[in-house]
């Protein structure tokens, strides 16, 4: 799919692209093409002089490959940028940028969110475009604003997760919940450290090739100062989800020994009944003449109840039967 957009009246205007004639029409300044197929890519190649990088270029993650400068001029950039699914866990999609005349080109398998808010804010917002320069600024700008929306995200979630981790009542099944939220949203944080380093990473690029005017040096710097900003929110919630994990471990051990500590009391309960058992199990009638007594097997079953009963009233009164 190609996007074609251009600027009228100070309005970033998207331009429906049916054909190649269409395409050779309109004066863009900023083409984006979603998962284009072989056709699109020769439409672009051919009006433009633009070769666009194929899916293995694009996710090649080697630093001289993810910002250079090809021989006809052309700057080549790799941006990785965060997608939320709904339905499961989150991506970074890597998106190849491309300036070559004026123009921004874009290629990505999978349309983002970033790209979608920036296309419905330079339709509403007039004049906060000027040029191909300030859309891939705008895209950098929002990516990070992105980033800091699913950062408020993954804090509810864990405290929502901290409500049920401290409540009184947490068995393992809510302890095996409560790890599966902490383990999902730990990975959406690194993910989002990630792509935020990233993001620097290639606006440094920007400002030390002085390709900027000086407002656009002024908003990349301020983009920087948003990214350092967030860098501390990831650090407070790995530190939120190291305590989370610790608790919710901690409880699952708790109620591990809970189990054990009975069985536990249960065996020492049952060691003096097993002893007298044992004694009057040997069958010395010489020196047991209870053996020979009419009442001497209900005494030794009363001697084992009550040997049973006594450990089991002093652990009771100690309160070492307790679960809580």
């Amino acid at each position: 799919m190609i996007n074609v957009f251009v600027l009228q009246n100070g309005r970033l205007n998207q331009v429906p692209i049916a054909s190649r004639a269409d395409l050779e029409n309109a004066a863009p300044v900023w083409v984006d093409l979603t998962d284009p197929d072989d056709d699109e890519r020769a439409w672009v190649k051919a009006i433009y002089g633009v070769i666009l990088p194929g899916e293995d270029e694009v996710s090649d993650i080697e630093a001289s490959a993810r910002y250079y400068e090809a021989e006809n001029g052309d700057l080549h950039l790799r941006t990785d940028f965060l997608r939320e699914e709904d339905d499961g866990p989150s991506r970074v999609v890597t998106v190849a940028f491309i300036l070559s005349g004026k123009m921004l080109f874009s290629v990505h398998n999978d349309d983002l969110p970033v790209f979608r808010l920036v296309r419905m804010r330079a339709r509403s917002r007039p004049g906060s475009i000027a040029d191909y320069m300030d859309v891939l600024l705008d895209l950098y700008a929002t990516d990070a604003e992105y980033s800091a929306d699913a950062l408020e995200g993954i804090y509810e979630s864990l405290e929502e997760v901290s409500t049920r981790v401290l409540q009184k009542e947490f068995t393992d099944q809510d302890a095996a919940a409560a790890l599966n939220a902490i383990a999902h949203e730990e990975d959406l944080n690194g993910r989002i450290r990630r792509n935020m380093m990233d993001t620097r990473r290639a606006v440094s690029f920007l400002m030390r090739g002085r390709l900027l005017n000086s407002e656009q040096f002024d908003e990349a710097r301020q983009i920087l100062r948003d990214i350092e900003s967030l860098d501390g929110h990831t650090s407070f919630l790995f530190d939120k989800v190291n305590f989370l994990m610790d608790a919710t471990v901690g409880f699952i051990n708790i109620n591990q020994n809970k189990i054990i500590k009975i069985f536990s009391v249960a065996s020492v309960a049952f060691l003096p009944p097993t002893l007298i058992a044992s004694i009057y199990g040997m069958n010395f009638h010489k020196w047991f003449p209870e053996l020979d007594w009419t009442f001497g097997y209900p005494f030794a079953l009363g001697l084992m109840v009550a040997s049973a009963i006594a450990p089991l009233w002093y652990f009771r009164k100690r309160g070492w039967l307790k679960l809580a």
